[in-house]
This record gives structure tokens, sequence and C-alpha cells, in this order.
């Protein structure tokens, strides 16, 4: 089949630039003009100007709903699509004046979550089964499936299979999902995921002979793999039961990652987990780093990412081996989001033996959910989407497009890395050393999540961590914080960089940073001189209340809130108000349904008549309801995007004018009811989930009638 295809030379986008160059040399004798207006003068730069969205275009009539991606030798790609189908993608890079060409090459596949190519022939993970697809007589098509390994299954939808991912040993890596428990019949221990086939919640290997080996546990929704150049294997998990949020973390032989259900197999033969699943600590105030303490066995990740903030539901992870053909960020890794239709990207250290990085904002504004990531043969990222009727940021439900460097290097922080006494900073370009020698352009703060059944964490314990010293090397890459406390072991430090320029006069392009602090290393700490330590009378921000928490956990239906937002106003009533002695005039039922929809589109109420609003979440997700002014639905959504770690405190209600009443974030299986005045003024209100990335779709019409 391979032999069959054309060889195709593939360029990047880059030179497009050198053109432009160019033909400004002819034009204007120098080409150092079009250097200075898209290099030094970009104070306000975009993504975009650095990493360019390239669209592959398929059939009208094809539902390219993409689960899975493998690269050919020649330069063309193979994908799966959650449909069962297989296409081969001729010219995927539109090189020259020819479109890409699509060939579907086979279908009937059950749900297909990945696909590798090795020998001539293909690898493909289904629900029951990893299959050998191969094509025996040279046209292209595929006529030949052999099961090569069977996988045991519930037929619960949630059973994903995942990879597969061919190891260096020559071993066949899948990872096996967890199913929906469902939250009217949940398990009361194991939460709303649970295990009810053998390994479901594991990572295994088959072997080239097609023999099943247990080789990890304790996964939950491990939809994201990746392996790098020296056969380290990653895996990113999503936030639900026993996740405080999602992570991206090395996976080894023996690893427990803490979802106690997939422990129901621990006792079969081959199982390398002695854990029983009442060997699981169940508080529901444990926090993570103090959780690895009490059971040695739990791993902690190597970076967790702030749900809402840092994606939603985090899928597939690729290494950066392209040298220097997707910029200047070799041997990093960059995680996709279905979610928020995005990539961020992590860079790694080992610390103690132990692997421990950050998290840094990278690329936005894919067309779809973003399933699978493959590297193409001239060092350009493919992507394949699919919103999976989950939806997504990306306004489209389905998508294969290419991100391209365009040759520009971004000001951005390009690595982070633990000290003794705060954390080193470097950069891609030299700083400009004014902002840099100022307190003011950096803010930090810790805090952990906790590690329980219920659905996702709060933040926890989270505190300001003030600046005490700034040492900036010689050649402006590189600035080390020296932090004024102690540094807290198996926290997460957001690093903000905000009033940072570079010499060229460029504003930072992602100034939020994550850092999951494992580990502190050892070693001396900074000897600061007088021009290096922060003014002692600068003035420092307040300290948050660490036991914010607590002020929210007699309300069980909620995460979490700041319980002095708009205190005293009546967007937020949840008991029935002194002077209506009768009562309310209407109750209104409002609850959910499967794909991120209310189960009501529209009511209609009096104006001024007193309403009774009852929200139950029956979703597998975490919702809100925002009843807002009329057009603002959209407006008050995207304000939520931006709240950052601040969200889930604030339950992603902005504190904007246009929000007139709100229930609080809810988990799964819980109720709340609120009581308030309807607006005088007939008119269609929105009412809409604020939860990052729902508002695209979850919202509904409250009609205000005379």
């Amino acid at each position: 089949m391979i032999n069959n295809m054309k060889n195709i030379i593939h360029k990047t986008s880059r030179s497009r630039y050198s053109f432009l160059l160019f033909l400004n040399f002819l034009t204007f004798g120098s080409p150092l003009i079009v250097y200075a207006q898209n290099s030094s003068n970009d104070v306000m730069a975009s993504e975009e100007d650095f990493y360019e969205i390239i669209t592959i275009p398929a059939p009208a009539d094809v539902a390219l709903e993409v689960s899975g991606i493998a690269p050919l030798p020649s330069g063309d790609i193979v994908v799966t699509t959650r449909f069962g189908e297989v296409w081969l993608v001729e010219n995927p890079s539109m090189e020259g004046i020819n479109p890409a060409h699509f060939k579907k090459i086979a279908s009937g596949l059950h749900t297909p979550m990945g696909i590798t190519y090795k020998d001539g022939k293909f690898y493909v993970a289904q629900r029951s089964e990893l299959t050998e697809l191969s094509d025996t007589n040279g046209d292209e098509i595929i006529d030949r499936f052999r099961t090569f390994c069977s996988f045991s299954m519930s037929g619960n939808y949630c059973e994903y299979v995942h990879g597969p991912i061919l190891t260096p040993d020559g071993n066949f890596w899948v990872n096996m999902n967890l199913a929906d428990n469902g939250y009217l019949t949940r398990e009361p221990f194991f939460g709303e995921m649970g295990h009810h086939a053998p390994w479901k919640g594991w990572a295994v290997e088959v072997t080239s002979e097609g023999e099943l080996q247990p080789f990890a546990s304790g996964l939950r929704s491990p939809a994201g793999m990746g392996i790098g150049e020296d056969g380290t294997k990653y895996y990113s998990e999503n936030q639900g039961g026993w996740v405080g949020t999602g992570y991206v973390t090395t996976i080894e032989e023996g690893d427990f990652f803490g979802h106690p259900s997939s422990l129901k197999s621990s006792s079969l033969p081959k199982s390398n987990n002695s854990l029983a699943p009442e060997d699981i600590p169940d508080r529901d105030s444990l926090m993570l780093h103090d959780a690895v303490k009490i059971l040695p066995q739990l791993k902690m990740p190597s970076v967790r990412l702030p749900h809402g903030v840092m994606g939603i539901s985090l899928s597939w992870i690729l290494e950066d081996n392209t040298g220097g053909e997707f910029g200047p960020f070799g041997d990093q890794l960059f995680v996709a989001d279905q979610g928020q239709s995005k990539i961020m990207r992590i860079f790694l250290e080992k610390v103690k033996g132990k692997m421990q990085g950050a998290a840094f904002q990278f690329r936005k504004g894919f067309r779809s959910g973003i399933i699978r990531s493959s590297w193409g043969i001239d060092g350009s990222m493919y992507i394949g989407m699919s919103d999976r009727g989950w939806n997504a940021l990306g306004s489209e439900p389905d998508g294969l497009q290419r991100l391209v460097w365009t040759g520009r290097i971004p000001f951005e922080v390009k690595a982070i890395r633990a000290k003794s006494d705060g954390f080193e900073l470097e950069f891609t370009k030299p700083v400009d050393l004014s902002s840099a020698r100022s307190a003011e352009s950096y803010n930090l703060s810790s805090f952990d999540y906790l590690y329980r059944k219920e659905y996702g964490s709060p933040l926890m314990d989270q505190k300001e961590e003030p600046v005490k010293g700034i040492i900036v090397s010689k050649d402006g890459l590189k600035v080390r914080l020296v932090l004024k406390e102690e540094l807290r072991s198996g926290y997460i430090y957001e690093i903000s960089t905000p009033g940072i320029i570079s010499s060229e006069n460029q504003s930072i392009l992602h100034p939020e940073a994550f850092y999951s602090l494992n580990q502190i290393p050892e070693g001396e700490k900074a000897n600061l001189s007088d021009r290096q330590k922060v003014n002692v009378n600068q003035i420092e921000p307040e300290p948050v209340d660490k036991n914010h928490h607590e002020n929210s956990v007699a309300d069980k239906n909620s995460i979490t809130r700041i319980p002095e937002i708009w205190e005293g106003d009546k967007k937020h009533m949840t008991s029935l108000p002194d002077n209506w002695e009768k009562g309310p005039d209407k109750v209104i039922s409002i609850g959910t349904e499967p794909g991120m929809q209310y189960d009501i589109e529209q009511f209609e109420v009096k104006a001024g008549s007193r309403v009774k609003l009852i929200f139950t979440n029956s979703d597998d997700l975490l919702h809100n309801l925002v009843i807002t002014t009329p057009g603002s639905a959209t407006m008050v959504g995207e304000k939520a995007l931006e709240m950052g770690i601040n969200g889930p405190r604030q339950d992603y209600v902005p504190e904007v004018e246009q929000v007139l009443f709100y229930i609080n974030i809810l988990e799964p299986g819980n109720s709340q009811e609120i009581y308030f005045t309807v607006p005088s003024e007939p008119g269609d209100y929105q009412f809409v989930c604020t939860f990052p990335g729902h508002y695209i779709t979850m919202r509904g019409i409250m009609k205000v009638v005379q």
C-alpha cells in the first residue's frame, strides 16, 4: 500500500516569509523593513503571528470526526474517525497547487480511538480488540481485518480504548477508559466512573505475539498518550472523581494514579498492583500532597493543569522532536484539549528522581475539540478534531487542521526550573532589565487540590507568595525569583509575569504559567545583593484566606464560593424572602440533558412576578445556571473564560451587570434553588451555563411577558 503512494516534498510556511523578505528587497532595497515591522515592534503580537492554523478541507459529505492519526513515510497520513472509518489523506500539507485528496480505505470499526503504522500494516484500538489492518492486493483498500488481541468490555459507552502507541520494544501500549456509572446508580465509594470489565482503568501493553500485559492502574479517563524519543511514556488525565484537576504525567510499569475502581482487577493473574479498593482513604478534605504521604503507592502526577484555565478535557501529547522545525521549544511536550479546542505547552525537569515542571498556554482557535495530533515529516503538527456531542469552543463538529511555525520567535517564558528558595525563569528572548527587576512585574501564589471521590475539586489552601529577591542573568535570558517564604512541596505555583517586556519592547505572549512543585531541589539559597532585594516598603498583596473552602462546605451543592461576592444583593437568594408571605407566584424546575443541554429551552414568566427556580444537574459534568440580560449570554460566557484560577472560587460567575441571577456550579447529581423577582421590562432573557466553554450550546430563554 505504501509503495503506491507518492513522495511529497514538504516545506514549512517559513518559505512564505522568506519570499516576502525577497520581495521587499526588490521593492524597497532593504529586507530590514519587513523584519522591523514583524519582529521588534510587535508589542501586541498574537498567537497567529508565530503559529499558523491551516484547515485541510475534507469532502463536503464526509463527517471527519478524527479519532486517530498515523503519519506515513511518504508524508501522507491515515486517520480514523469515531464512526469507525479509516481514511487515507494524500498531500495533507497541500503543497503546490494540488489540494489534499481523501480516500476511504476501511469502515465498520467500533469507535476506534487511535491508529499506528508498523511494517506496512495498521493497528487500531477498538472497543473490544486491537485489530491488525492490511492491504493484501495493493489496491490501497484494507481487505484483511485480524484480531490481534481481544479486550473484555461491558458495553458501556464510556469504555473507550485509547491508542495504540508503538513502544521501543515492539509492544503496543493501550489505555483503558473506565465506564460511566451514571449519577443515579453510581457506586457510593467509587463515584461517577466505574470498572465493570477486567483491566478497565488500566494502561496495558500488547506484545508482538498478541498477549495482554497489565502495565499501570488507577486511571480514570486517560484520553491522551505520548512517547518520547528516549521511550518515556506520558499520559493525560481528565478531572472527575478522584482527580481534582487534569494532569500530564510520566507513566511507568506498576504505577497507581489514584482511581480505586481499577483495583477490582488487582487480584487477577498478571496484576502488578497488590492494592485493594479498601486501601484507599475516603476523606472529603484530603489534599493530594497529603494523600501521597498516607498512600505511598499513589503517584504524584508530573504536571497538573488547573481546570478551566489550562483546558478542561486533556487529550493527545506530542514531544517536540522536530529538531527546531516547530520553533524554540525543543524536547517540550504539547498537550491538546478537547473542550477548549487548544494546545498547551509543558516543560519538564527531574528533581530528586521525580519529574515535575510547568504548564503554559500555547495556541487556541482550532475549529473543534482536539482529539488526536501527530507530527508531519516537515515538522508541522496535524490536528484531528471532534466535538463528539460534548461540544467544544471550536465552532465546527469536526475537522483536520495543520499547525505551522511561521519562523518568528515569540517572547515567552521558555522554561521554569525550581530552586531551593524559588524559581528560575528562562525566556526565549532577553528581557528588559527595568521590567525584570521590578517586583510588580510578577504575581505568584500556591495552592493544591483535593483527592476525593466527588467530581473535581476547588482550589485549596491558596496563598500569595511574595518575592523577596530578583536576580537577572547577564545575558537577560534568565530571571531568578527568590521567595519570601519557604517553598511548599506538593503544591502548584501560579507564576504570572504580566509586567515583563523584552529588550525589544515586546509584551510577553502568555504571562501565566503553573509549576507543579512535587519536590524541592537541594542547593544553596541565593545570596542577594542590596540591588537584588525587593524594596521592603513595596506593597505586598493581601494573602488569600486559607480557609476559604470552609465557607462553602455547608452547601454541598456548590464547589466553592467567595462569600463576599455581591454580598447583600438579590442575584443569589437561596431562601424564601421574608416578605414573600404567600410564597412564589411560579415554580420553575430545570434539569440537564446529555450533550451540554438544559432540558427546558424556554419558560415564560410575568414581569414583576416572584419566581422560585430549581436547577438539578443530572449530567456527568459540572454546570451552573446564570440568567442574563437580553442578548448578553455570549459576553457573560466569554467573561467567565477570563476568570482564570478565580473562576472555580466564584462559580464562574463574572461580576458584571449583565448577570441578573445565578445558581452555583453544581456537581453531578446535585440541585439548588434560588428566589428572584422577574425584571419589569418584557423581553427574552437568556439563561446560560458559564462553566468554561459550555456557554456556546448550553443556554435557553426566560421569556418575560406583561
